[in-house]
């Protein structure tokens, strides 16, 4: 039988009255999507944006990330999951009258590739706004390598309405405390929360159990992935959910020396602040500005704040000359990013309306759940957690470390559904209708069966097919593209996006015409701005 927290009964309980009245407010959000370009035979394009898409540094919603090939879409903050997917899928329209013979790749784990070098850097242009871009991405190549940077995903935003944040302080008996000091606090219990179950995403939705020997570019992989070869070209594991936040993926050995802290806002902008002032030795061997100019923006242990790798980040739109940390510390958190999702390829647009349902339910569940504060122990078993799953989570023998006792994963999930219910109904409550619930009833299956996981059924098609993963992913993006292209699109928005692409590229012309100090004074200037606190430090 299971037990439910009774701090998180007590806690919707109350909330439920005002819920029913519509008092708590409602859950915005918004996706930004990741998809490389390739070729028809699933090679990686080696062509520029295309200009019909505008200007990849000042256009509001497509954009490229790492390389020149890899697609992002960025779609504005939505009340209703639908209206942010509908938005997304006309970004995908529209991209596709451009794209000529082009795909989009709808895996995380990247199309064919020919070593480092056919993983073009994207370019942004000759202003220095653009140029510290562009150097920015050579830092991460001569760091990391250009491999690790072709991985893409779904960044999901969330934040929760003033309305909620001041019947949650009315609750906890603190009206006292300024709003945004009080956001801020609940937002970092929030991202605590997350850190010790985010395991659970990673095993309902990882999509990445394999992926073309090409990515491995003659490295060898980590023993404990337990790799196979399947097919010509193709390495797998079998009871892998997400290799793209592996050891393959996303990590880095540096990085993890930091022990970044979310126990307070304080500590997590001191502790990136010092990352981006203090050099590291390996970086300082690689050199900053050769006699080919400059390939990377410093030698620290960060170039700048965006280099730090999490699953989630603590966000607040950052004004003019103003660094992530120094808007953070100025007006508190506004909203917080999820960063380790998969692109779903069985998807078109990567992700839908349950998985984001669910996410909206796991998420309140995290802010309002007891979150305390996170020692130097329990940090080391969140990792070991996270990895375990990412390596084999599908295995039905795998154990979780939970409050100093082995735990089966799918018997914790079940415990987590039920109090994610509670929420669902509150969600609902405020809402209408069941949608949060009938999510959570779309998902549960998966628990206890790993091949309804989207890893597992793109396991199950190479098994079964004896398809490598490139034909098969490569099959799954000419059928989107199909639809894609097939499809109209609001006439409006087409308008609207033209009139955008149109806008973005004389916006970019302007901030090159309107340089007046030279990329080295920039950067100076930059990083002098950047170690300037601003504001009093939100607690």
């Amino acid at each position: 039988m299971l037990i439910l927290s009774e701090q998180l009964t007590t806690v919707i309980g109350r909330l439920k009255g005002p819920a029913r009245q519509g008092l708590i407010g409602r859950i915005r959000r918004g996706v930004e999507k990741e998809g490389l370009r390739v070729d028809g035979d699933g090679r990686i394009a080696q062509t520029p944006h295309p200009r019909g898409l505008g200007s990849k540094l000042t256009h509001p919603h497509i954009t490229t990330d790492y390389s020149e090939a890899l697609l992002e879409y960025i779609t504005p903050v939505t009340c209703r999951p639908e209206d942010a997917l509908d938005f997304l899928a006309d970004l995908h329209r529209f991209s596709y009258r451009e794209l000529g013979d082009e795909l989009i790749w709808p895996a995380s784990m990247p199309s064919r590739l020919a070593g480092n070098a056919s993983i073009p850097i994207a370019d942004y242009g000759a202003s220095s706004v653009g140029t510290m871009k562009h150097v920015y991405r050579k830092g991460l190549d001569v760091r990391y390598g250009r491999i690790m940077q072709a991985i893409a995903g779904v960044h999901y935003n969330l934040s929760f309405p003033d309305t909620l944040w001041q019947q949650l302080r009315e609750i906890d008996g603190i009206e006292e405390q300024a709003l945004s000091d009080y956001r801020s606090s609940r937002y970092f219990g929030l991202i605590r929360q997350f850190r010790r179950h985010s395991w659970l995403l990673m095993y309902l939705f990882g999509a990445s159990p394999a992926f073309d020997e090409s990515f491995l570019d003659g490295r060898e992989a980590p023993e404990a992935l337990g790799l196979r070869r399947h097919g010509a070209a193709t390495r797998l594991s079998p009871y892998a959910t997400s290799l793209r936040m592996s050891g393959l993926g996303y990590q880095n050995k540096v990085q993890a020396q930091l022990k970044i802290c979310f126990n307070s806002l304080s500590n997590y902008v001191g502790t990136l602040r010092h990352a981006i002032a203090t050099p590291w030795p390996a970086y300082e061997a690689l050199g900053v500005k050769t006699a080919e100019g400059w390939q990377q923006l410093n030698a620290n242990i960060l170039q700048i704040e965006n280099e730090y790798y999490s699953d989630i980040r603590p966000k607040r739109v950052a004004w003019q000359d103003e660094t992530p940390s120094q808007a953070l510390e100025a007006r508190g958190v506004e909203y917080i990013e999820i960063r380790c999702l998969d692109l779903n390829p069985f998807l078109p647009l990567g992700i839908d309306a349950t998985q984001m349902r669910f996410l909206d339910t796991f998420m309140l569940w995290c802010l309002l759940s007891e979150s305390p504060w996170i020692d130097d122990a329990e940090c080391d078993h969140l990792d070991d957690n996270r990895r375990l799953v990412v390596e084999r989570g599908r295995d039905p023998e795998a154990r979780l470390h939970l409050d100093g006792v082995e735990r089966q994963l799918a018997a914790r999930a079940e415990e987590i559904f039920a109090e994610l219910g509670q929420v669902a109904e509150l969600l609902d409550a405020q809402e209408g209708g069941s949608p949060h619930a009938e999510a959570l009833e779309a998902l549960a299956p998966r628990l206890r069966d790993p091949s309804q996981t989207p890893a597992g059924q793109l396991l199950a098609r190479l098994e079964s097919s004896g398809e490598d993963f490139v034909e098969a992913t490569l099959a799954l993006a000419r059928e989107q593209a199909a639809q894609w292209r097939e499809e109209t699109m609001d006439p409006s928005r087409e308008a609207l996006f033209t009139e955008l692409g149109e806008t973005s590229h004389r916006q970019q012309q302007e901030l090159e015409a309107a340089d007046t100090e030279s990329f080295d004074d920039f950067l100076d200037h930059y990083f002098t701005r950047a170690r300037e606190p601003r504001g009093t430090p939100v607690v």
